[in-house]
């Protein structure tokens, strides 16, 4: 696709979306852990020192946002990304290569 002067009939409000969620650094952790492995939420804030509460309320707008999705195994819900261009955006910028679904 070659972009020419400014093309005012593309719309970029998806991309600009993905990257305001993406832009917190916590959730850029998450998608970044979660790009390598499925996690349940004690393991994803056990990893990054952070309260329950917090990594959950992190986790619920990645998911609201279409970025992951939650896989429910008995009481526990394991977390996995989803959306590719938000897996496409952390490879580029943490030098990962990109996981297969």
């Amino acid at each position: 696709m070659e972009i020419k002067d400014f093309d005012k009939s593309m719309c970029f409000d998806r991309e600009a979306e993905i990257l305001k969620v993406l832009g917190h650094p916590v959730r850029l952790k998450i998608v970044a852990g979660l790009m390598s492995e499925s996690c349940n939420v004690k393991k994803i804030w056990e990893c990054l020192g952070l309260p329950q509460a917090t990594v959950s309320q992190h986790l619920a707008l990645l998911k609201n946002k279409g970025i992951i999705e939650g896989r429910r195994d008995g009481v526990e819900v394991f977390y996995k990304v989803i959306n590719p261009e938000a897996k496409s955006i952390v490879s580029s910028l943490i030098g990962m290569p990109e996981m297969a679904a």
